[in-house]
């Protein structure tokens, strides 16, 4: 028995004659078919002979006589008595195999094929390996009586002729060889599994965008690249665009509206579904045709992650179901910061997506796509002081913006601050200063910032004034009041550096800065009043955005400021905000207890530079004018300067009927 598991395992083909009756030990045959360089940790070589009975076989190997092939065919009916209850299968298809006109064609062809292949891919013993194989029967049959040493060379044959007639063998043998030239590679097998490995592992980093990784990540890997999918939907969608759905028209729409249009297209719970969610449910049902594709923009928040999202201004920049998500990849191909106006054709969502998809970028800050690489950030901009007037003269009854004209003119690039006590009118001015540069200047991008405020101004303000409102009441936390904030003034410089005149009416300042000193982080070092010291920093840097651009656009801010309102804290912002800022219009209380309006203190009032925007004829008669109200009260000079505008149609005329000297 000893010598019967040593021939089977010296002999290979005994090796695979016995893997087609088990095939449980397969991974362990065909020794000689190894590069002698295997490792030693694995089970492919189990030699029970001693080394000398090896030496022994191969001497006896090459002194075999040449008519080997003969004694394989002799061999094979010895065989069939002692295995057939092993192998019954396998004489049936070996017999017809084994006739003399074959068997001398058989050895020529496998010679030259067969040491052909593993010459590149093996080493130098290797092509002698082949030589004992075919001769070790002759010993074999002396020492084990021949049965595995027959059945091995008839499986021999067989294998020769497999690279020939693989295909009409079927079965495993084709499955077999694979895996031995598998075994044959070496190192070519490890470098091709490592490349494909290699190769699996890049092509799952590239799908791995495409996984929901949870809520917390759904901006980050909730959406591919629009890449692929989306060539298709715009070539089906070439042509002329306006019969597509528009997002941004839906936003404008109050409650009832949509409640009527959701109705007609028969959504259910309507009435449990909040302004947001269902116009959400319009827009997924609406867009059955045209593959889902709609047009739609907004201003993009870019998250830390790389990510965006576009933000509507009719939700105050507010994060809402009909947010468009934008990829990195988008992001970084054009360049895009926060503040950004994107407009394009966008996609519903798909499965496991929360949000719309942007599709197709048409354009960024009303300019193409391409012109926003060129563009100078607003940091590196050189600012100047205002030199174009921002005329608020209007209509011959509006007082209040009149004398804004002579006492503190503004230009375009003003940082001014409306200094006020509570109940003085403050906000009933801005609405005019509002109305009044909407009215005179057509290429002035308005915009009303509301912090703090309470909800129904704002609805008075959205009804008054005709430019884009954006607010946070009071009822909104602090970090909600920064976010808003922080969102219009990074639109407003995104504009600017497009070379467009952008003004912020800011109301109030004061309540900006309070909300910066709750959500700061406390440095330790506290002012009066309890404002950080490094509280301030940021609603410092909103204020002292606005400048005249130098051959190019303008950002204008008036910021109202709270004074009188017994704490200390808004005494501290005032006093930190008193000289940022290029113009000041203070309101008086003593006025408005007698109700005169506007309640305007003239001798506190004031611009810089004034004389960049006023004629200097102009000039001359305003001067003339503070110098002769000087030395009447407050009140008793209000009056007489309100009788005196009444009685003129506009400020040219009522300048041209002051004579230089004058004093009333």
């Amino acid at each position: 028995m000893a010598s019967e598991n040593d021939n089977n395992t010296l002999d290979p083909q005994a090796e695979n004659t016995e893997k087609v009756a088990a095939p449980a030990p397969r991974r362990r045959g065909r020794p000689l078919a190894i590069p002698p360089t295997v490792k030693p940790g694995k089970k492919t070589l189990s030699i029970g002979a001693d080394a000398r009975e090896q030496a022994a076989l191969w001497d006896a190997e090459d002194a075999a006589p040449a008519p080997a092939p003969q004694a394989k065919s002799q061999a094979a009916p010895q065989a069939k008595s002692q295995p057939a209850p092993q192998q019954p299968s396998q004489p049936a298809p070996q017999q017809p195999s084994q006739p003399a006109p074959p068997q001398p064609s058989q050895p020529a062809p496998p010679q030259p094929s067969q040491p052909a292949p593993p010459q590149p891919n093996q080493p130098a013993p290797q092509p002698n390996q082949p030589a004992p194989q075919l001769n070790q029967p002759a010993p074999q049959q002396q020492q084990s009586k021949g049965q595995p040493a027959s059945q091995g060379q008839q499986n021999q044959q067989g294998q020769q002729n497999q690279p020939q007639h693989q295909g009409q063998q079927g079965g495993d043998g084709g499955n077999r060889d694979f895996r031995h030239n598998k075994q044959q590679g070496g190192d070519f097998q490890r470098q091709q599994f490592s490349k494909s490995s290699s190769r699996s592992k890049s092509r799952s980093s590239k799908n791995r965008g495409s996984k929901n990784r949870g809520k917390g990540n759904f901006g980050r890997d909730m959406f591919v690249d629009e890449d692929i999918d989306e060539q298709a939907l715009l070539q089906e969608i070439q042509g002329s665009t306006d019969e597509l759905l528009d997002l941004n028209v839906l936003q404008t729409m109050d409650m009832r509206e949509l409640t009527q249009q959701a109705l007609e297209l028969n959504l259910e719970g309507v009435g449990t579904l909040s302004r947001h969610d269902l116009l959400f449910e319009i827009l997924r049902v609406n867009n059955a045709e045209k593959n889902g594709v709609m047009k739609g923009g907004g201003v993009i928040e870019v998250m830390s992650d790389g990510y965006g999202f576009l933000r509507s201004p009719n939700s105050s920049y507010l994060s809402c179901p009909e947010d468009i998500y934008m990829s990195p990849s988008q992001i970084r191909r054009f360049s895009l910061r926060t503040g950004d106006t994107v407009v394009g054709l966008i996609r519903q969502p798909r499965e496991k997506e929360r949000f719309f998809a942007m599709l197709k970028v048409q354009s960024i800050n009303g300019d193409p796509p391409e012109r926003k690489k060129s563009m100078v950030p607003f940091e590196n901009l050189v600012p100047f002081f205002p030199t174009q007037r921002l005329l608020l003269e209007r209509a011959q009854d509006e007082l209040s913006t009149r004398i804004i004209d002579l006492v503190t003119p503004v230009g375009r690039g003003q940082r001014g601050l409306i200094v006020a006590a509570p109940r003085t009118g403050k906000t009933v001015i801005l609405q005019k200063i509002a109305n009044s540069i909407t009215a005179n200047n057509d290429d002035i991008e308005l915009i009303v910032l509301l912090i703090d405020e309470r909800p129904e101004e704002v609805t008075d303000m959205k009804r008054m004034v005709k430019g884009e409102v954006v607010s946070s009441t009071f009822d909104e936390p602090p970090d909600r009041h920064v976010q808003v904030a922080e969102m219009v003034i990074e639109k407003a410089k995104r504009q600017v550096e497009h070379g467009r005149h952008v003004v912020i009416l800011l109301d109030s300042i004061t309540r900006l800065a309070r909300a910066y000193n709750t959500i700061e982080p406390h440095s330790g070092r506290i002012l009066s009043g309890g404002v950080d010291a490094n509280a301030l920093h940021k609603p410092k840097r909103f204020f002292g955005a606005a400048r005249n651009i130098e051959h190019a656009g303008s950002l204008t801010i008036l910021a109202t400021a709270l004074i009188d309102t017994g704490s200390r804290m808004d005494e501290v912002i005032f006093e930190e905000f008193k000289g940022t800022g290029n113009m000041e219009l203070h309101l008086d209380r003593h006025l408005v207890d007698k109700r005169i309006y506007p309640a305007i203190n003239i001798e506190q009032s004031g611009t810089r530079r004034e004389e960049l925007l006023v004629h200097p004829d102009e000039l001359e008669r305003i001067w003339a004018l503070r110098r002769a109200l000087s030395g009447i009260p407050i009140t008793e000079a209000m009056e007489m300067l309100i009788n005196k505008v009444k009685k003129t149609k506009n400020n040219i005329e009522f300048l041209l009927s002051l004579q230089l000297g004058d004093k009333g």
